[in-house]
């Protein structure tokens, strides 16, 4: 102990490296949790004077009144809702539900949020990409309240907050792109705009679930350039495998004409097999000539005869 407090002392910087370092360990060994504002740190606990003497009216009121009072302190909120309570302007720091909870209607003000996953469409939004090709890219962003308390004191209107923040973000991203890089890595700009997103709405108790990119719209000309461009691709990968198999099959003919020449009698056994395909195939009368070569053995018989 003594020994960091004189590197302390003899070195500023020491400070400074020991908190990053536990900093990290910290960070890396718990889960992201959502940060509370301080606008939360005072809540309706503290009523104050006047409020505690409001509070007694008020639950003085539901006894007197009990048999009427009974159908206004009890509310119901679905399994999927939480309700936020301002007592008196001041927010509790939890929010109730679901399920049966009582409240005072005098001091109490309830404000019932849905807790389930949202969704909305990100407008087509003009970009000029970072090699100056202007297109209209549009998404879908998936989220849901994750805290209903900050949902409702630390940002007015949370859902028109959060589509506003998801056009500028996705205009952003796509303007530090290629057009090559957009239309080849969409699932991971998707990713890298949902890291944004969840870490921008965070103190708004939103947790963004997901981010999908919907259409890449090109202008008509550049659309015409890549497929002229494509198909010259096409035909030239093509015409090279047409060439390749031209001389694969004069490299097999080759082959085949030295073994016929080697022997005559395989050209004729070719002849013949070429005839009878073209027989079976069409049934028609076929006159061919015969052979020099295979009258000769017949000629010999008969002159020895």
């Amino acid at each position: 102990m003594a020994t960091e407090l004189e590197m302390s002392e003899s070195n500023p910087d020491f400070d400074l490296i020991q908190n990053s370092a536990s900093t990290k360990k910290l960070i890396s060994s718990e889960p992201r949790t959502y940060r509370k504002s301080n606008i939360l740190d005072d809540t309706g606990e503290n009523m104050g004077v006047c409020g505690v003497v409001l509070y007694a009216i008020s639950i003085f009121l539901c006894v007197v009144l009990f048999p009427i009072a009974v159908f206004m302190i009890f509310k119901i909120v679905r399994q999927y809702e939480k309700a936020v309570i301002f007592r008196l302007g001041k927010v509790s720091k939890e929010a109730k539900g679901p399920g049966l909870f009582t409240y005072l209607p005098c001091t109490d003000r309830l404000v019932v949020v849905d807790m389930r996953t949202r969704s909305f469409d990100i407008p087509p939004q003009e970009i000029l990409t970072k090699d100056s090709v202007s297109c209209r890219v549009d998404a879908v962003v998936y989220y849901k309240i994750q805290d209903a308390v900050m949902s409702q004191c630390n940002v007015v209107n949370v859902s028109h907050c959060t589509k506003l923040l998801a056009q500028v973000t996705l205009r952003n991203m796509m303007g530090m792109m290629t057009l090559t890089d957009i239309l080849m890595d969409r699932d991971l700009i998707s990713k890298r705009m949902e890291t944004i997103l969840d870490e921008a709405t965070d103190p708004w108790g939103v947790k963004v679930e997901r981010v999908e990119l919907k259409d890449v719209c090109l202008p008509v000309n550049l659309q015409r350039a890549m497929a002229a461009e494509a198909e010259s691709a096409r035909d030239a990968k093509a015409k090279v495998i047409a060439a390749e198999g031209e001389l694969n099959a004069s490299k097999a003919l080759k082959e085949a004409s030295d073994v016929i020449t080697d022997n005559s009698t395989a050209l004729q056994l070719r002849y013949l097999q070429t005839i009878s395909s073209i027989a079976t195939e069409q049934n028609s009368t076929i006159l061919f000539p015969m052979p020099i070569d295979m009258s000769s053995a017949f000629l010999k018989n008969d002159s020895d005869a």
